[in-house]
């Protein structure tokens, strides 16, 4: 059910809105998919406590960023239904001009077009309205297909990583991971601005 706020941004099939207090379990019940977190726990949910006792943390990020940047929850346009998260945020103590996109989407999602979708829309935000030099990813080698996301937006490796120790139980850990960023410039290039 689509949330009563309104929206970050809109594009065809997707609306992004703020998260509310009480909305810990639509996190809970994605991260609870194996299939959704196999690149991020090696499929085992985030534990529950995470997101209840964490959702003040992610509330608190809209106002540190006065609305701007941020977390936000995704739902069809057309239904209402809700279909994952998508982020556009500094790093906590980072510049605002360098932001971070990010997405999770349940599966019922896949292979539709909706990250691509929405990561246009937002690179096209940051760019024209939020006053962003730079926005960066970060994802496993072995996670082909958030890659292509972000090479379909215009993205470009910049830097391999190395996996953290947390993660290091993860299928394909041992291959690191890449970070991809695409500077304003490039960007207004790429739209022949």
């Amino acid at each position: 059910m689509l949330a009563a706020v309104d929206p970050y941004l809109q594009t065809e099939r997707i609306t992004l809105r703020r998260f509310g207090v009480d909305d810990a379990d639509l996190l809970i019940e994605l991260d609870s998919d194996p299939a959704v977190m196999r690149y991020l726990s090696g499929g085992e949910p985030t534990p529950p406590e995470e997101y209840r006792d964490g959702m003040p943390r992610i509330l608190a990020g809209y106002d540190r960023w006065a609305g701007d940047f941020g977390l936000f929850a995704a739902y069809e346009t057309a239904g209402g239904a809700f279909v994952g998260w998508f982020c556009l945020r500094p790093e906590r103590d980072g510049p605002l001009d360098e932001a971070e996109l990010g997405y999770r989407l349940r599966q019922a999602a896949w292979g539709r077009g909706l990250a691509t979708e929405v990561s246009v829309a937002l690179l096209a935000k940051a760019f024209t309205e939020l006053d962003v030099r730079m926005v960066w990813g970060e994802t496993m080698a072995l996670n082909r297909t958030s890659q292509h996301v972000m090479e379909k937006v215009g993205m470009v490796v910049t830097q391999t990583l190395e996996t953290p120790e947390d993660m290091l139980a993860v299928e394909g850990a041992e291959l690191g991971g890449f970070r991809y960023e695409i500077t304003k410039d490039q960007w207004e290039r790429s739209q022949g601005l």
